[in-house]
């Protein structure tokens, strides 16, 4: 079975759709299976240290258009349409779009397509983007749903909003959640944590939140809550700024990090007292698993899909309630009571997301329509 991914996230994407095409092809890759080859599309090389993280080996290779075809159209034309050639060229049966975008018109040159679909946030809440932003994600979205044959929903609430916003059956969808990568329940050495604490200035009590700093994950939520904390914690965001960062108090107790790498993020979460997602809507909230596995209590919103990932041991608090977000924070630091319990009983919750048993899931989808 020769299986096509969209790789164009997975060589460029630091973190979200890049970690979760990453950390599913490695998955996959590492069950060995002797019938099975793996072929990654991507319109460039992108950044080696992300494509580096592929086990690229015997069933496992990338592609890349040649030449004469990027001249003939640019690279976001040959991942909509110029691709189909390139999957027929290849024997490719199956193609899975792991971003939730699929080539135009392969369907009807018979392969078999599978895409995931992490959030619909640009219909449910189109506030948050720019709307010419909007139009294209929902016309690809329209697109997508005509091309693919099952569509993976990384959550029970991206499941409910596919049906209800795409006009789709159930039987189209099935529900298989994202993993994350082992190396964040790796266990460190004091030499790396202080190697990583010393190069980024980290203090020694912290708070962490991972991702985007952008208005709709609401960061300021944390910020405003800090104030109502010990002054001896702070609060650590790692992730890529927008404008919204600059609405955040500025004083010493904030540190905003871009551009960290995967292996430094991980140390980073082990160095951390307690996880903080504010977020008012997500399609699944990878950090939270990333958190929890490596061994910290979390703090999220209610209002989406959080409780869906993090399990009823985490704490959540309504996205505008600074007290409430103060409180729950101090009662998941070091020396609160029952946090271990919390921690070790979100271990055993997120033993279902897995990364072997996620890649038997979507080998299953494979397997079902070939």
């Amino acid at each position: 079975m020769i299986v096509g991914f969209d790789a164009k996230r997975i060589v460029r994407n630091a973190t979200g759709l890049g970690s979760y095409g990453r950390t599913l092809v490695n998955d996959l890759i590492r069950r060995n299976d002797p019938d099975m080859q793996y072929l990654l599309y991507a319109p460039d090389k992108g950044r080696d240290v992300l494509s580096n993280q592929i086990n690229i080996g015997d069933t496992a290779q990338f592609r890349y258009p040649d030449a004469s075809a990027i001249i003939r159209q640019p690279s976001f034309l040959w991942r909509s349409y110029g691709i189909v050639n390139d999957l027929l060229r290849d024997g490719v049966q199956l193609y899975h779009g792991l971003s939730g975008e699929l080539p135009i018109g392969i369907r009807k040159k018979g392969i078999r397509t599978v895409v995931t679909i992490h959030d619909l946030i640009f219909l449910r809440h189109p506030e948050y983007y720019h709307w010419i932003d909007t139009k294209l994600y929902a016309w690809k979205f329209r697109k997508t749903l005509q091309e693919a044959d099952r569509i993976i929903a990384i959550s029970e609430r991206t499941k409910q909003d596919i049906m209800e916003l795409g006009n789709v059956s159930e039987e189209r969808i099935r529900l298989i959640y994202q993993s994350c990568a082992p190396r964040f329940s790796s266990t460190f050495s004091e030499a790396e944590k202080q190697q990583v604490r010393s190069y980024y200035d980290l203090p020694e009590r912290f708070v962490l939140n991972v991702g985007t700093i952008e208005r709709r994950k609401n960061l300021l939520l944390a910020a405003k809550a800090l104030e109502l904390l010990p002054s001896d914690i702070h609060l650590v965001a790692v992730g890529r700024q927008t404008k919204y960062a600059q609405e955040l108090p500025q004083n010493n107790r904030i540190h905003l990090l871009s551009g960290v790498p995967d292996t430094d993020l991980a140390i980073i979460y082990s160095l951390a007292e307690a996880f903080v997602y504010p977020s008012r809507y997500e399609g699944f909230g990878i950090p939270i698993i990333e958190a929890i596995a490596a061994g910290l209590p979390v703090v999220a919103c209610t209002g989406s899909c959080l409780e869906e990932a993090g399990g009823p041991h985490c704490l959540y608090v309504d996205p505008d309630d600074v007290e409430g977000m103060a409180a729950a924070i101090l009662s998941s630091l070091s020396d609160a009571d029952g946090r271990t319990a919390r921690i070790q009983a979100s271990q055993q919750y997120i033993r279902r997301f897995r990364g072997t048993d996620v890649a038997s899931q979507v080998l299953d989808v494979y397997r079902e329509l070939l």
